[in-house]
């Protein structure tokens, strides 16, 4: 008996057999199930199908329950980050210009798509024959990958040895043979161009260090997270006149995650995070905020029942000597230390020593 006659079975009615699926939307619960009433509107097996998702696409068996193809279902849901769409759109730019210096030819690169996907469904749909550059996010500790299609290496290996290959291309290069170790070679300096460029892309936002650290043909030796985990997929187009491919750049939701709060703003200013008009402004506006400091000549620790006996007129004795230094305070923290004494006929201190001075500063550095 299958999953779903037995799930079926165990909401039966037990006088007449009549499934779950029978009951009535209408009325209260249990209460409101009258077997006679032919007004009452019972769902059908195409309405609980369509409700629970058998119409989408989803992993998983075709004989498991609805609720388990609503748990295993392949879609991804994922916050959208303003600022990578930002860093990627850069990336195409200094792509373009890095592409032209390395073929010699006129090459074009856009951004087709940027979404988001369980590892394991992006890697079914990659065509035979790409190649799969896996690199390493050293200051994020972590990996990705930047997946060349066939019709890329090909147009990149015929630029590079000085051929033409028409728009269509000759069709015995995609009858599944892999790649050779000199087309290997030739493609490895446009994976470290690609890698440096996206390290590029994103040091305005953070400094990062993309490490080449192998090429792959099988997919399964480019597997950097479990099938199941989340991630970000972007599309890149290359044209060269006619000819070209794409490349793709694979990043786990992982590995943003150390950069996530920073990917999901909204707007960094027009200098890409950094203001000058406004930090200078501010440091001016500083130097000249008012701040109360507090001349400290003597701390005693007193218990409380005798801060609660005192009365107008009592004395509290200060064992200080009349030289002894004082502390100049504001709020927690100590920022001076001097001596007492008398300038134009008015208590005055002088400042003998600065506190929590950086070396080399005239600056008073202060802490939160």
């Amino acid at each position: 008996m299958s999953d779903d006659r037995q799930a079926d079975n165990a909401f039966a009615d037990p006088d007449d057999g009549m499934p779950a699926a029978a009951f009535p939307l209408a009325g209260n619960g249990m209460n409101g199930f009258e077997a006679g009433n032919a007004q009452d509107h019972v769902l059908s097996q195409a309405e609980i199908d369509s409700f629970f998702g058998n119409d989408s696409a989803v992993a998983g068996p075709s004989n498991s329950s609805g609720i388990e193809r609503v748990v295993s279902t392949s879609g991804v849901s994922s916050e959208r980050l303003p600022m990578l769409e930002v860093v990627f759109d850069r990336f195409t730019r200094i792509l373009t210009t890095s592409l032209r210096n390395f073929t010699s030819d006129n090459v074009e690169a856009s951004m087709d798509r940027l979404g988001s996907q369980r590892f394991g469904d992006y890697l079914e749909n990659v065509p035979g024959q790409a190649m799969f550059a896996v690199f390493k996010a050293e200051e994020w500790d972590n990996y990705g990958i930047v997946v060349l299609s066939s019709p890329l290496i090909y147009s990149i290996v015929d630029a590079l040895l000085g051929g033409h290959v028409r728009s269509d291309g000759p069709t015995s290069r995609e009858t599944g043979r892999h790649h050779t170790a000199i087309e290997r070679a030739l493609i490895e300096p446009m994976v470290r161009i690609i890698l440096d460029d996206l390290e590029t892309s994103f040091s305005p936002l953070c400094a990062v260090n993309f490490h080449f650290e192998r090429l792959e043909m099988n997919s399964r030796f480019a597997m950097i997270c479990r099938a199941g985990n989340g991630v970000v997929t972007a599309r890149f187009g290359i044209d060269m006149e006619g000819r070209g491919g794409d490349v793709d750049i694979v990043l786990p939701h992982a590995t943003l995650e150390p950069v996530r709060d920073i990917l999901l703003q909204q707007f960094m200013g027009e200098k890409f995070g950094h203001d000058g008009m406004w930090e200078t402004h501010l440091a001016q506006e500083l130097w000249q905020t008012d701040l109360t400091l507090e001349a400290v000549l003597e701390e005693q620790t007193v218990n409380l029942k005798d801060i609660m006996k005192l009365a107008p007129g009592d004395q509290l004795i200060l064992r200080r000597n009349s030289d002894a230094p004082v502390s100049l305070r504001c709020g927690e923290h100590t920022l001076f230390t001097g001596r007492v004494g008398r300038r134009q006929g008015q208590v005055a201190v002088k400042i003998e020593e600065v506190l929590n001075q950086k070396t080399g500063t005239d600056r008073v550095t202060s802490y939160s």
